[in-house]
This record gives structure tokens, sequence and C-alpha cells, in this order.
């Protein structure tokens, strides 16, 4: 498939499946275990079928290794879900996820003994400032808007706050699934399409941990207001539809991140899925009208800057122009 048409994917299917994720979590701001869990089906049947073929093919990595990278993989997006039952806004979920820089970088030092350019520290600070100034006022609106007693605004502080803690928790965990990957790629080799079957496919079970919630969700969207689709001719619990959608649209973004990882460089993948982070944080905060101060965009200014600082991206646009230049002299 062509890169542009990639671009498409990633952009088309993880704006849209922002949109349907913010529909279903302020309807049922706890229905993070089923639309994970049907995210996980949907991704290991289609892997099961075209990647496993049917379970005939074996895989090129060890599954032992497979169990480490599915545990933290599992744990991730359990608790990243769960964040959104915890008074934590899209818009501040998606830029606080965006500080995986410096998870990565940190954890990469640490275990790694990794070192960086003077600019790469910076833009972990840009980052660093940005996340800092979202996650502050976000605070004082929490604070402010439980605003009928001290003691339900105190309550509504806590459990904001464990919800950062969760996300601190998933980023920390995120990054050191990325490091284990790198070991891992180093030793077998790259297969994203065999790691994306195996890490959505071996964690079906644990969402046995899950089934009275995931149940009573299900009960939840059958009951909700029925929608009518008149190319098939049925109605359809617009919850379900919410989620089918979601579904679908998750498998795109992640079917397109995989061709641009093939077709392009990391550099170019990273940059592409920051921008469509921006693109995605934009269209929640005006089409939802989420509340967001000067002092949030601000922030989400602070974390864009820092990533594309990070990518280095100045610096390539400076080379792919000067090269540009020198051919349109020599024709």
């Amino acid at each position: 498939m062509h890169p542009a048409a990639a671009l498409g994917l990633v952009f088309g299917g993880c704006c849209s499946n922002v949109v349907f994720l913010e529909l279903l979590a302020r309807q049922f701001p706890g229905c993070g275990n089923i639309v994970t869990f049907a995210q996980f089906l949907f991704i290991a049947v289609e892997g099961f079928i075209f990647e496993a073929e049917f379970g005939r093919k074996r895989p090129a990595i060890p599954i032992r290794y497979y169990t480490v990278m599915v545990a933290m993989f599992f744990t991730v997006s359990v608790v990243n879900n769960y964040a959104l039952n915890l008074n934590i806004a899209m818009p501040l979920h998606m830029i606080f996820r965006s500080g995986s820089l410096i998870a990565s970088m940190v954890l990469g030092m640490i275990m790694l003994k990794k070192r960086y350019s003077t600019s790469k520290y910076l833009s972990i600070a840009l980052v660093s400032v940005g996340i800092f100034i979202c996650t502050f006022m976000s605070a004082k609106q929490v604070a402010s808007q439980a605003n009928s007693s001290e003691e339900e605004g105190f309550n509504a502080f806590l459990w904001w706050l464990l919800g950062i803690t969760f996300l601190t928790f998933a980023l920390l965990m995120s990054a050191r699934m990325g490091i284990f990957q790198e070991i891992i790629y180093q030793q077998f080799g790259k297969h994203p399409r065999e790691a994306l079957f195996y890490n959505h496919c071996l964690p079906l079970p644990g969402f046995l941990l899950f089934a009275p919630d995931i149940y009573n969700h299900a009960v939840l969207f059958s009951q909700s207001e029925p929608l009518h689709v008149p190319v098939l001719g049925l109605k359809m619990p617009i919850m379900w539809s919410y989620l089918l959608l979601n579904v679908i649209t998750q498998y795109i973004c992640i079917r397109g991140v995989f061709i641009l990882t093939t077709e392009c460089t990391s550099l170019t993948v990273t940059l592409v899925v920051t921008l469509r982070k921006f693109v995605s944080l934009i269209f929640s905060i005006l089409y939802f009208k989420n509340p967001f101060t000067a002092w949030h965009w601000i922030g989400s200014l602070f974390v864009l800057a820092g990533t594309l600082m990070y990518t280095e991206m100045w610096n390539n646009m400076g080379v792919v122009l000067s090269t540009a230049k020198k051919e349109a002299k020599r024709d």
C-alpha cells in the first residue's frame, strides 16, 4: 500500500476512534473494560485467520517472550482505559499519554545506559512542562466543579489524583514494554504482524477477571436507545453501534501504523502519530466542547513542540530542502 494511503488510515482511523471512545465514555464512564475486550477480541480473531493461519503457522518469536510482553501490554491497556473512570477528561488523557517520550528516555538511561543530545533533553523538558501545566489546570477544574460541598470536592480530587497515578504507571509500564520489545527484536528480528496478533490473543483469558463488569455494561448497552440502520434494515442499540465503530476504527488505526512502519522510517512514523494525537485533541475540544483554557492550549503547544523537537523534524526538513535545491540546480 502507498504510504499516502497508510497516512489516511492513521488519521482517519485513529481520530475517529477517539470520537467513538468519547461518545462511549461520556454515557458510561466505566465502560473501559468492555471497550478493551471488544478491541482485543476483534484483532485476535482477524490475526488468527490471516496471520496465524488458524493455528498452523508457528511463531518466529518463542511464546514465553510474548507472555511477558502480553502481561505488560494488557496491563497498560486496562489501566489507561480505567483512568477515564477516575475524573480524567479525554483531552488530559491524550496529553498525558504524550509523555511516553519522557518515560522511554528515563528508563533508557537507567536500564540501557543510553545518553542523549542536548536537544533531546530540551525537548523532554518542554514536554514535561506542557504536561505539568495541563495537569495542574485540570486539577483546579476538578476542585472547582465539585463545589457542592468541601467533602465532595475533596473526594473528587482524590479520585482524579488516583487517575493521574494510573496514567503515570501506564506510561512507565509502556516504556518498559518498549525496551523489552527492542531487546527481543534485536535477537529474533521484527515481526510486527505476529506481535500484534499475540499481544491481543494471549490476554483474552485475563478478561475473565472483569467478566461481571463487562456483562453489566453489555446489559446497559443493550438498554440504550435504538438506532435505525437503513442500509441493513434493522435497529441496533446506539451504544453497541458506537462500540462497533470504535472497534473497527481501532483496527484501521493499528493497521495504518503497521503499514507506515514497513514503508517509512521510524522518524516519520513518530511524527505522524504525534500530529495525529494533536489533531484528535483539537477535535475533541471543539466537537465535544471539553473545558480547555488558554493555559491548556499553552501546555498542549509545549507538548507538541517538544515532541517535534525530539524527532528532529526541523533538521530533517532542512536536509530534505537542501537536497531538493541541489537537485534543482543540477537540472
